[in-house]
């Protein structure tokens, strides 16, 4: 008797800032991924925010709102492509670009001043600094901690290694 449910797919978490330009530079490879894995691969954003961008808080909290409206990488993937504004700018940033993607900017607004999505961003940069986490992008993947922090040199491959590994054992 077969079983045709399909497996699970392979979890990648990317903990990730959205004020950092490192992970910005990250998003090709989380697009290569994406792209030779399909849905076997559950890419999943993680929050890290540094205390050395002042933002970065904030713009965790407004991907979060972005996800309950229901479009949380299309946000990430905005907000990443302008850390600089976001430095510059702050939280008009973060609503100019929920207006751009069609969100519901009274409820971002909102969002960021009743601190809604805290819990979730809290809860997260606890658990990345329980494993280990130090700075962004780390990725973590089959509990294999890879740092891109300091280098992202040969990371999409070593990801790819691991993950054709943890599919390959799958059957």
């Amino acid at each position: 008797m077969s079983d045709s449910t399909p497996a699970a797919p392979l979890v990648l978490d990317v903990w990730c800032e959205l004020q950092c330009p490192d992970c910005h530079q990250a998003l090709t490879d989380v697009h290569a991924l994406r792209a030779k894995y399909g849905d076997r691969l559950d890419v999943r954003l993680r929050h890290f925010p540094l205390e050395k961008h002042k933002h970065a808080y904030a713009a965790a909290q407004a991907a979060e709102e972005a996800a309950a409206q229901g479009k949380d990488w299309p946000y990430i993937e905005a907000v990443l492509a302008r850390t600089a504004d976001l430095a510059r700018t702050g939280e008009p940033l973060l609503v100019e670009v929920a207006r751009e993607l069609g969100l519901d900017t009274e409820e971002m607004d909102t969002a960021l001043i009743d601190g809604r999505h805290m819990l979730i961003v809290d809860a997260d940069q606890a658990e990345g600094k329980a494993i280990g986490v130090t700075g962004t992008p780390t990725y973590v993947i089959g509990g294999e901690r890879l740092d891109g922090g300091r280098s992202q040199d040969g990371l999409r491959e070593r990801i790819e290694e691991i993950a054709d590994r943890l599919l390959a054992g799958r059957g």
